[in-house]
């Protein structure tokens, strides 16, 4: 994160603001007059809520590259997925008509309440995961910011195309065993 550009931080900050009001506002952690949560929110509910927005501000500010001309966009369902859990972990019990239909209110407040610290556990777990693997793919795998000056030609005489093939001679011909594999 000590490279990232400019244009990376700006996106950090705007998706976990965007991220912030999108799980604050429908959850009732952010008191609105859209809409009144049924049950208090906890003292755990602000923290999951503020670093969920956070890791997902960055999460998605590894998509953006450096320069405008590049065409990346946010493609991970595990992370929708933890801010979908995120939302779900800080959420009031009986307000999720899907809980309330599955377990009725009783059972939103007896089983859906007390699993909600767990929710939000493996949801931040699976933000940090997520987080963790982009930097280090971006650290690995730099992306040039620039277009390079070397043409194709040059390229294939490079050392990247010297090394050994793992692809068998057979299978570049269009030989055998190229199109399919074989049963047997």
């Amino acid at each position: 994160m000590r490279t990232w550009t400019p244009r990376q931080w700006v996106a950090a900050v705007a998706v976990a603001f965007v991220a912030g009001a999108a799980i604050g506002v429908p959850t009732g952690v952010v008191p609105t007059p859209f809409y009144t949560r049924m049950t208090s929110v906890l003292w755990w509910n602000y923290p999951v809520w503020v670093a969920s927005s956070l890791l997902m501000g960055l999460l998605v500010a590894t998509y953006v590259n450096g320069h405008p001309g590049a065409r990346t966009g946010p493609r991970g369902r595990r992370a929708l997925f933890a801010g979908l859990l995120s939302a779900f972990a800080v959420g009031c019990p009986i307000c999720n008509k899907l809980v309330v239909l599955a377990l009725g209110v009783s059972g939103a407040l007896s089983y859906w309440a007390p699993a909600q610290p767990v929710l939000a556990v493996v949801s931040l777990a699976l933000l940090v995961h997520a987080l963790v693997r982009r930097l280090r793919t971006a650290a690995a795998c730099p992306v040039p910011t620039a277009p390079s000056h070397r043409g194709s030609a040059e390229l294939q005489g490079s050392a990247h195309y010297d090394e050994p093939s793992l692809v068998p001679e057979a299978s570049h011909s269009g030989g055998e065993g190229s199109g399919r594999a074989s049963a047997g």
